[in-house]
């Protein structure tokens, strides 16, 4: 009984390539930080954008009120220093409006030195706009300009033009930036918190809760602390409540089913063990019987010692069903070539019959047990011969064709033959126990012995094609041996 309920082994975690929190609450927080941060980090350039367009339609704004000035003063002319007085209250250097298709000089400063970049505020595509903002933050070189065109307001003309210096800009931009940063880390530091909190309250204690009842019922179905009792929630984790708890009453259900048929097969095998013996001692009387002369006892003997065999037979028969579980494989690295051939001889492929085509070289070798590899291969070999000899109308000679290639870590063995193939009804049980048999009185546990093996090796067995030009399975290995280092190879090297 505590064989049947030992619990298995957990499965070997692979290595992580990156740093990654088991827990699900640590997860939980980093996804909630890198979820605001990417909002905020989302909502950014436009606020940058909007920040700076309004920085410079008020210079715009500025500019065009200060235009008002020479068209009210004497002679539409005003003197140098109110001029430049009028450039730097509205923060600009230059000022020209362009009125039905002329374009006039109003306020004008000191001679630029560079050439300024153009902001065109009249029709901004999405792109440009977002990316001004950092245009200007990221734009290097001192006494750098900025040229400004935009609608006006005041004035009736075409748009007005100014220029003004890019230094206060990314003053004003980097100083706004540094408060949106800070305002973004508040909001993303109370926000993170907050959904953390509600998440880690709504969906991680209660998975935790559910977690350690799993663990506990898996270290000990018995222990009354493994028993979840379902919190009556009608949502997800309400659903997954009240599922292992039904979950753990049929498991404990089968356990104990389990540990009951375990104590049958152990009386079982104790029973038949003992009823070998006392058949034993029947086939020692039905031989002394064989000596007598008495015609009766001559007559029934034979029809006591088949009633013997059979006794006998079965009795066997029972002891091997109970170790119908494969022993975990003993794997090393093994020349393949040999192992094909013992297992052709097995299968009773020749020249006469079916003939075994090899594309092999005798370096390749394969990562398996040997035992269950020849098991595997004989399975393989012997049903592709049965299957050939078993079609009607055939006249053509049987081939079964074995090739080896390596690739991604994993070895692939090629079993292609050019037998009947099988039929779609046959393809959906092929693998199954007792199912999967195309042929007459075949048993339908060749395939599904050797899938069992390939899978206890960690790999596989397919069906790749089939159809009236036969069938090609495929068994895949894990592991990618180098070569043997045949007597050819090192006289080549030589």
């Amino acid at each position: 009984m505590a064989d049947a309920l030992q619990p298995q082994a957990p499965p070997r975690r692979t290595r992580r390539r990156f740093f990654w929190p088991g827990g699900l609450s640590a997860r939980l927080l980093i996804l909630t930080i890198l979820f605001v941060v990417s909002a905020g980090a989302l909502a950014l350039p436009p606020a940058l954008a909007a920040f700076e367009e309004q920085w410079l339609l008020d210079r715009v704004r500025a500019a065009e009120l200060a235009t008002i000035a020479p068209d009210v003063a004497p002679d539409r002319v005003v003197s140098e220093a109110l001029a430049a007085q009028l450039l730097e209250g509205a923060g600009v250097q230059r000022v020209a409006i362009q009125t039905e298709g002329m374009r006039r000089l109003v306020l004008q400063g000191p001679k630029l030195e560079r050439a300024p970049y153009l902001v065109d505020l009249r029709d901004q595509a999405p792109i440009s706009w977002l990316a001004a903002p950092f245009q200007t933050l990221l734009g290097g070189g001192e006494g750098r300009m900025v040229r400004v065109i935009a609608e006006p307001r005041i004035r009736k003309a075409d748009f007005i033009e100014i220029v003004a210096p890019d230094a206060v800009l990314k003053r004003e931009l980097t100083r706004y930036l540094w408060q949106l940063l800070l305002i973004m880390a508040f909001v993303a530091t109370v926000a993170g918190i907050l959904v953390y909190l509600s998440l880690a309250f709504f969906l991680v204690r209660p998975m935790q809760r559910i977690t350690n009842a799993m663990e506990r019922f898996r270290a000990d179905p018995d222990d009354p602390a493994s028993h979840l009792d379902p919190s009556g929630r009608r949502d997800e984790i309400g659903r997954a409540e009240v599922e292992l708890d039904l979950m753990q009453a049929d498991l404990r259900v089968a356990l104990n089913s389990r540990a009951r048929l375990a104590a049958l097969g152990e009386a079982v095998a104790k029973i038949n063990h003992d009823l070998r013996n006392m058949l034993t001692s029947a086939q020692i009387a039905s031989e002394r019987l064989a000596a007598s002369r008495d015609p009766k006892v001559a007559q029934a003997l034979p029809r006591l010692e088949r009633a013997l065999d059979r006794a006998v037979k079965l009795a066997t028969d029972v002891l091997v069903y109970g170790k119908t579980q494969e022993a975990a494989p003993d794997i090393s690295a093994m020349p393949f070539a040999p192992a094909l051939e013992m297992a052709a001889e097995e299968a009773r492929l020749s020249d006469d019959s079916v003939r075994l085509e090899t594309l092999i070289d005798p370096a390749d070798q394969v990562i398996a047990d040997p035992d269950q590899l020849h098991r595997i291969v004989a399975n393989l070999l012997r049903n592709a011969r049965e299957a050939i000899e078993a079609q009607e109308g055939r006249t053509a000679p049987g081939v079964v064709t074995v090739s080896l290639s390596q690739a991604e870590g994993a070895t692939l063995i090629r079993f292609s033959d050019n037998g009947p193939g099988v039929s779609k009804r046959a393809q959906e049980k092929i693998f199954q126990p007792f199912a999967g048999s195309s042929r007459p009185g075949g048993a339908g546990l060749g395939l599904a012995i050797a899938r069992e093996l390939a899978q206890g090796h960690g790999g596989d067995l397919t069906l790749a094609e089939t159809g009236e030009q036969g069938s090609v399975f495929e068994l895949r290995l894990p592991g990618a041996p180098p070569q043997l280092k045949t007597k050819r190879a090192r006289a080549k090297g030589a």
